[in-house]
């Protein structure tokens, strides 16, 4: 009989049920999930102003003596942003074996590719800004918009994944305690799916 109370007492302890496994989908994987289909609707709505605009405008885009951004840079963008999923992934998969070294590896080079992608689009601003602003001219202002927004949402998602980061190296985390990164992961793989739609609009829808 007092092993049966010891037993029940250990079950239910704060520390026992704090490393319990959450039942189906819990309100903050509900959250993301919502979060992420609000912030999907809004890069919906600026891709196709962008298709609006641009076909309203007619044959002549980008208007004025505007070039048409260059394909390279962008593209070794991409080469760096989409694979960034990869580690996170599997970041996520380690952690739920308990595995922490993959945790923090995995961490470690999507914030590595992340960093690289927002250094790279620094470096097509710098570029960029001396031939248009953001109000030189309609096309700019979708372009900057645009590139802006999504750039705002890579800086949230590394801040996101430094802090998933400093908590693991501090010891938390675990293959009962995983819950914040899978939603750091959801919102990151989110992150990576709409650069492949601005690629597409501003980048090579131009030259279809």
């Amino acid at each position: 009989m007092t092993s049966v109370v010891r037993r029940a007492g250990e079950a239910t302890s704060p520390r026992a049920l704090s490393t319990e496994m959450p039942s189906g989908r819990t309100p903050g994987w509900w959250g993301m999930v919502l979060f992420v289909a609000t912030e999907a609707t809004l890069f919906a709505v600026l891709l196709g102003s962008y298709f609006y605009v641009r076909f309203q405008h007619g044959a002549d885009w980008p208007p004025g003596d505007t070039k048409r951004p260059e394909l390279m840079r962008p593209l070794i963008m991409t080469a760096l942003l989409l694979p960034s999923s990869v580690p996170v992934m599997w970041a996520e998969r380690g952690i739920r074996k308990g595995q922490r070294w993959r945790l923090r590896l995995g961490l470690v080079i999507t914030l590595a590719l992340g960093g690289t992608f927002l250094a790279m689009q620094g470096m097509e601003y710098a570029s960029k800004l001396k031939e248009y602003t953001i109000t030189t001219d309609v096309y700019g202002s979708l372009f900057y918009t645009i590139t802006g927004f999504h750039g705002l949402h890579v800086t949230i998602g590394l801040l996101m994944v430094g802090w998933l980061l400093a908590a693991s190296l501090r010891g938390s985390f675990g293959y009962r305690r995983h819950e914040r990164v899978r939603l750091t992961a959801i919102y990151w793989h989110f992150v990576d799916v709409v650069w492949v739609g601005i690629l597409f609009t501003i980048y090579l829808s131009e030259r279809l």
